[in-house]
């Protein structure tokens, strides 16, 4: 790859460019090992010092440090530069790619009832059965499957061996990392007079909004009546589990082994920490941010950030509340004093 010069950088994705616009950078690299071929970004106060040392050929700097320049005199001022530094990634990441060919590898099984666009790929090993639709730009990696009637939306990705299960549907530029599940069953069962499992069929389906990106191993299933549906923009990690009928709003993000019980309903512009524990048929509002390996099991209603295993409580709570479990041990040793100080004033005479 050429690389891009700062130039065509600053004409793309804005911001303002001090220092040599014809320079070349052809990479991203941290602060702290880029050299003169690379552009990093500056986004923390506690990294400022190195700004000073860095040898980048340019740095992304936020506008409150404009006039502040680094060794190579480059810079790219702008409001969010963790967020320029995102659109900057995407365009060399697409820089160092093939070029996309629409294609089908011969050992992929499609069957004949099955519409696939001719200006999409197919991979090695894929199977795609009856009554499913795979839009154009859509690219299936090698092993993956996609069930009878399912729907793959425009521009959708599905890295190898992921699946989609019966009648699910994604919406465009949906992308599904390696083993990622999207419709399997879910966990419903009745017992009989023996106590023994009986199996409830899942009818529903589960379905994706556009740009709805799902991690590596994580599974989706599909509603039990109603369906499972995951809201535009949805960010969901490596090894989490959706439950069936969940519902969760669009641009929510959850983090690596989040699990989240059947019918919870979580709101839009959410960030659940790694390790959550959500309980099923709960309502979790808008703009809520939960912090990692927390229980949620009751609902939360208000907006902002909740931390604990037991009890779920606000942040600044669970904080002050943490400082005092600290102390409970010598807590526990002043009131048994108290207590045996109180007894014995109990036996003593009268003065």
């Amino acid at each position: 790859m050429d690389g891009l010069t700062l130039e065509q950088i600053a004409a793309r994705l804005g911001g303002e460019l001090v220092g040599d616009g014809q320079a070349v950078v052809q990479r991203l690299r941290p602060i702290a090992t880029a050299t003169a071929s690379h552009i990093t970004f500056l986004n923390r106060d506690k990294l400022r010092p190195l700004l000073a040392e860095t040898a980048a050929g340019a740095v992304i700097l936020p506008e409150s440090l404009r006039g502040i320049l680094p060794k190579s005199g480059n810079a790219i001022y702008t409001r969010d530069p963790y967020l320029y530094y995102a659109h900057l990634s995407q365009w060399f990441w697409q820089l160092g790619q093939p070029a996309f060919q629409p294609g089908r590898h011969h050992t992929a099984q499609i069957d004949p009832a099955a519409r696939v666009s001719p200006d999409a790929r197919i991979e090695a090993f894929a199977v795609i059965e009856a009554g499913a639709e795979i839009a154009p730009g859509v690219h299936i990696g090698a092993g993956c499957f996609v069930g009878r009637d399912a729907v793959i939306g425009p521009g959708c990705i599905l890295h190898p061996r992921s699946s989609v299960g019966w009648g699910c549907r994604l919406g465009a530029r949906c992308v599904l990392q390696s083993g990622a599940v999207i419709g399997s069953d879910g966990f419903g069962y009745a017992r009989d007079a023996s106590g023994a499992g009986v199996k409830i069929a899942q009818v529903g389906i589960a379905v994706l909004g556009d740009d709805v990106e799902v991690g590596a191993n994580s599974t989706i299933d599909r509603g039990a009546l109603d369906n499972t549906e995951i809201g535009v923009g949805v960010k969901i990690d490596n090894l989490v589990q959706i439950a069936h009928n969940v519902r969760i709003g669009a641009h929510t993000a959850l983090a690596g082994c989040v699990g989240v019980s059947g019918s919870a309903e979580i709101g839009a512009y959410c960030f659940i920490g790694g390790g959550v524990g959500i309980a099923g048929h709960l309502s979790i509002a808008d703009g809520v941010v939960i912090g990692g390996m927390s229980l949620v099991s009751r609902s939360v209603r208000q907006p902002g950030m909740y931390t604990g295993a037991f009890p779920l409580d606000t942040h600044a709570n669970w904080e002050r509340n943490a400082a005092t479990v600290r102390q409970l041990h010598q807590l526990r040793d002043r009131i048994r004093h108290l207590e045996q100080y109180i007894e014995s004033l109990k036996t003593e005479p009268s003065t």
